[in-house]
């Protein structure tokens, strides 16, 4: 984790991300504090990370998501050498029974 970013603010709103209950309440929060292009950005990203695990193409992720390959080559980079956070993520995703139903 980098130190840069571990501050007692960055702490303050983690604390209010998990203090969210409901889609509907990030919705509400997320919308409030991003741009729409910065939650779309994030969530393009999200989709990226997603692809490149599923072994996609840059050029299949780049036709699907619209993402650089700019974009989906720090994606990598973040898959490859960073926190283990997008998978830590999915791993979740996929084990939690309410995000199966969603897909079918």
């Amino acid at each position: 984790m980098s130190k840069k970013i571990h501050t007692e603010v960055v702490d303050y709103f983690f604390d209010g991300v998990l203090s969210l209950k409901s889609k509907e309440e990030c919705y509400s929060f997320f919308e409030d504090v991003c741009t729409v292009n910065e939650l779309l950005s994030l969530s393009q990203r999200f989709e990226v990370a997603k692809m490149l695990r599923e072994d996609k193409t840059y050029m299949e992720i780049a036709e699907k998501t619209g993402a650089s390959t700019a974009t989906i080559s720090r994606v990598n980079r973040s898959l490859n050498y960073g926190n283990d956070g997008y998978d830590l993520v999915f791993k979740r995703i996929e084990n939690k029974p309410e995000f199966l139903e969603e897909e079918k």
